[in-house]
């Protein structure tokens, strides 16, 4: 195939659609040709609000295409307080999932990733805000209506996704109704290609309300019966669904160079709008149609005759079936006279119409057919809807999964979406290029794996295992690369160092204990503390690390050189001295600081002290083999590490490193326990203590080892000298629970009578039990927030809780109300603990303990602080 500098890959694909919560999920359902249709029964439906006489209208369909779970939230994860995950758009929400784990599908982690990543997205009407915050809505205060604004208004989509994933490309809000997906997709293809962006997420999100039918009318775009037969002759409607789509895309050259997976090729694309030149406002236009995608299939450089597939916006309407399929027709007769040769199927017969979401479940729908080579069945097509020339145009309706057959160029499709008011989006997509045969791997590969809680990791590892064993054809450096460098790295932590795709998945899936390497990582991890011994290795090993690492190898090079033997380094590793020994443990050593490892210290003895000197930089690397050949140093510098002296069983003092004799002879190494005892630090030693293996499993099992402890290590510098490849893998399960409101709960309370006020229980005579008063109150409104008093901790900074300046000016502003006080609004800025800005507030009000209740009035008229700023004013309070 040709590739052109105007192509960009799809690199990256997640949905969550009816009946499908996955893209892998998603093929099934299409290439099994199921439709998702959920029926509801009365009972559902009176307990979702539906009202019991609209249910008795003959009308009222009791179907829709829904997704489970809308109320459900991984909060925690993206660091949302249960007040802010509450009252959040539930399609933000979905949709900032779906925006993490796109990135994570195509193997990017956004803290790692070199260049910008753009955001291009769009939602659907926000429902929530409508039927389950109105009330919440109408009696907020004027800080509340701010931040139900910035939670639920469309504007914020793009931006939250960015700011919460630190997204550093265009970030921008696309919305054109039922084209919005593909819009939002023509215009991030124009952000890569200008330069603005390096990565694009690109997606739409739609809900419409859960568990509700809808009222069929007649001429309106609704099915009667739930059923989308579009291009059929019975075909009268379609269904309004729920879903979410988001793709990554990357300019094509560089995803073939960075090792990306690449699922489908855009080679054009073209936006327009019709105008007034049509029936109505909400009337499709054959000439807008039509001109779209003659333009898009001029931008792509694409013949109509090399065509094999075109996903329709398909409503299965009247009157809007026939119009996209003669706008279809004049924009292929531009470059063919052919009939029937072309694919033709619509996604919303399986789905329905997820309105701003549409176009990328076609988009997704059309890239897994190229993917796969194989066309899926356009459902409810019977016979044709007689308004429809079909036999004289270039297309038939697809009715069953077949192979998609090879033509004298790559498989090509183009997939149509056109919004209400007239803004008609077309893409035209490529089979991927044939991904190149994986080079020859290291024999072992090191695989991680994290999550925030335990369960979360054992859920992760069972999703690996079971992915590993279903593709064990995946290359195993791959599978490494892709875990290391485009996950972020949890608390919660497994390695395995693993020799094959079925050897992994068989001692995930057994847990094997032996080769499992598991941890949790604290926050600060503490560095570990090296143990260098001065043992050799087996020959054989140190020629496979030589072979199979680079940074290895660079450092037996280096002291290869040093001995004036470059060129020379198998007869130098193959050696049984002393400096040899040197060599493999200086190699391993230096290996494991290029990959992240940062040493609190290093203990060592014999040898192992002539690799410390080397390592610590007292000194020069030729001096340092000569140490470890026995020749005592003449001059040593201050070393830059810790080293523990195994003469006195102490760490050197700057003066004893200077000492040559410091660095000679023979003694033990100290009580290892003792050396970390009380620091919540470990230690290592880098070659095995029982001559066991100490080749290229064992240096990546220590890797292993110090991961899980914390250690950040540098998976690009570990994979070094591999081809980059990344593969789809299953990313972590979210950690959901429930943020809802129901309609008609959480409204605001009036501000309190002035009997019921805090300020009406205090007592003049007892400042404490006052301060306890403020306190309690405190920590129940802010608990209220956050989603429960326990996580209102009163020494804990409240911006680290997750809480912004909006909520506690919020606060702020219903205290002052309670204590009939001026609240400073920036207090928790200054004083961002409950305890300090309960200290702060009694000095303010005069209630402190101590202070002269009689001279400074509860009423807040004076405080020391006001007297202080007045002394210092030079006036009175």
């Amino acid at each position: 195939m040709t590739v052109s500098d105007s192509d960009v890959a799809i690199i990256g694909m997640v949905c969550r659609f009816p009946g499908a919560d996955s893209v892998d999920r998603f093929w099934d359902v299409l290439r099994e040709g199921r439709e998702t249709l959920t029926r509801y029964d009365d009972e559902q439906l009176l307990a979702a609000g539906v009202p019991a006489e609209r249910l008795a209208d003959p009308r009222y369909v009791k179907a829709g295409q829904t997704i489970p779970d809308v109320d459900l939230f991984d909060s925690e994860l993206f660091q949302f307080t249960h007040d802010e995950a509450e009252i959040l758009d539930p399609q933000h929400r979905i949709f900032l999932e779906c925006a993490l784990e796109a990135l994570e599908r195509a193997g990017y982690d956004p803290d790692r990733t070199e260049g910008h990543i753009g955001v291009y997205a769009g939602a659907g009407m926000n429902t929530y805000l409508l039927h389950n915050l109105g009330e919440r809505y109408r009696a907020a205060s004027s800080v509340d209506h701010y931040r139900l604004m910035l939670a639920n208004d469309k504007d914020f989509l793009a931006t939250r996704v960015s700011y919460k994933l630190n997204l550093r490309g265009p970030s921008i809000n696309i919305n054109t109704a039922c084209s919005t997906s593909l819009v939002a997709v023509h215009t991030a293809c124009l952000g890569l290609l200008s330069g603005e962006c390096d990565l694009a997420l690109v997606g739409a999100v739609h809900l419409g309300l859960p568990g509700h039918g809808y009222q069929y009318q007649e001429g309106m775009i609704f099915s009667p019966d739930g059923h989308c037969r579009a291009f059929d002759a019975e075909a009268q409607g379609t269904v309004i669904g729920s879903g979410a789509g988001v793709v990554v895309l990357k300019r094509l050259k560089e995803a073939i160079a960075d090792g990306d997976f690449i699922h489908a090729v855009i080679k054009g694309s073209a936006v327009n709008n019709d105008g007034s030149h049509k029936t109505g406002y909400t009337a499709p236009s054959i000439t807008g149609q039509a001109e779209v995608i003659a333009d898009a299939q001029e931008v792509a450089r694409v013949d109509p005759d090399g065509i094999g597939y075109v996903e329709a916006h398909g409503t299965g309407t009247a009157l809007g079936d026939p119009i996209e399929v003669a706008a279809l027709t004049e924009a292929f007769r531009h470059g063919t006279d052919r009939t029937g040769y072309c694919a033709l199927g619509s996604v919303k017969t399986n789905i329905g119409h997820l309105d701003t979401a549409a176009g990328m479940a076609g988009l997704i729908k059309t890239a897994l057919m190229l993917e796969h080579r194989t066309l899926v069945p356009s459902l409810h097509f019977t016979s044709p809807n007689p308004d429809i020339d079909f036999a004289a145009s270039p297309f038939f309706i697809n009715t069953q999964t077949t192979e998609w057959p090879a033509g004298d160029g790559p498989r090509r499709a183009g997939v149509s979406s056109f919004g209400i008011g007239g803004t008609n989006a077309h893409v035209v997509l490529e089979e991927p290029p044939a991904r190149a045969a994986a080079p020859h791997g290291r024999e072992r590969e090191l695989l991680v794996l994290s999550a925030r809680s335990e369960d979360g990791l054992r859920r992760t590892t069972t999703a690996l295992a079971r992915h590993l064993k279903q593709h064990p054809d995946l290359e195993l450096g791959t599978v490494a690369q892709t875990l290391g460098l485009g996950r972020r790295a949890y608390s919660h932590r497994l390695a395995l160092v693993a020799r094959s795709t079925r050897d992994a998945a068989m001692a995930l899936a057994i847990g094997d204990e032996e080769r499992l390497r598991q941890g949790v990582a604290g926050r600060d991890p503490h560095a570990p503390v090296l143990v260098l011994t001065g043992a050799g290795a087996d020959e054989a090993d140190s020629a496979e690390l030589y072979r199979a690492v680079p940074a290895y190898k660079a450092a037996v090079d280096a002291c290869a050189a040093a001995l004036g033997q470059a060129g020379d380094t198998e007869a130098l590793l193959a050696e049984a001295s002393r400096r040899s020994a040197f060599v493999h443990e200086y190699a391993l050593a230096t290996t494991l600081l290029a990959w992240g490892v940062e040493p609190a210290g290093l203990a060592a003895a014999g040898t192992g002290l002539a690799v410390a000197a080397a390592l610590s930089e007292a000194l020069p690397l030729a001096d340092a083999l000569a140490l470890a050949d026995g020749t005592e140093p003449a001059r040593v510098a201050v070393p830059r590490l810790p080293v523990r002296s195994p003469r006195t069983g102490r760490w050197m003092t700057e003066d004893e490193s200077r000492q040559a004799a410091a660095w000679t002879g023979d003694g033990d190494l100290p009580d290892l326990d003792a050396l970390v005892a009380g620091t919540g630090g470990s230690t290592f030693r880098l070659v095995p203590g029982d001559g066991g293996p100490a080749g290229l499993a064992h240096l990546l099992t220590l890797a292993a080892q110090q991961w899980v402890l914390g250690a950040k290590l540098d998976f690009a510098a570990l994979h070094e000298g591999g081809e980059p490849r990344r593969a789809p893998l299953p990313t972590r399960p979210f950690e959901r629970r429930r943020h809802w409101v129901e309609p008609g709960g959480h409204v605001r309370a009036r501000a309190p009578q002035t009997s019921d006020r805090l300020i009406a229980r205090f007592d003049p005579e007892d400042p404490r039990q006052n301060i306890e008063r403020v306190t309690d109150y405190l920590v129940e409104e802010i608990g209220r927030v956050l989603g429960g008093r326990h996580l209102a901790a009163l020494d804990t900074n409240l911006f680290d809780l997750g809480l912004d300046s909006l909520v506690l000016i919020e606060v702020v502003a219903k205290l002052g109300e309670e204590l009939d006080f001026a609240v400073p609004a920036t207090a928790f800025v200054e004083f961002p603990t409950i305890r300090t800005f309960v200290d702060n507030l009694a000095e303010l009000m005069g209630f402190a303990p101590g202070t002269d209740t009689d001279a400074h009035p509860l009423d807040g008229r004076t405080s020391r602080r006001a007297q202080r700023a007045a002394a210092r004013q030079g006036g009175t309070a």
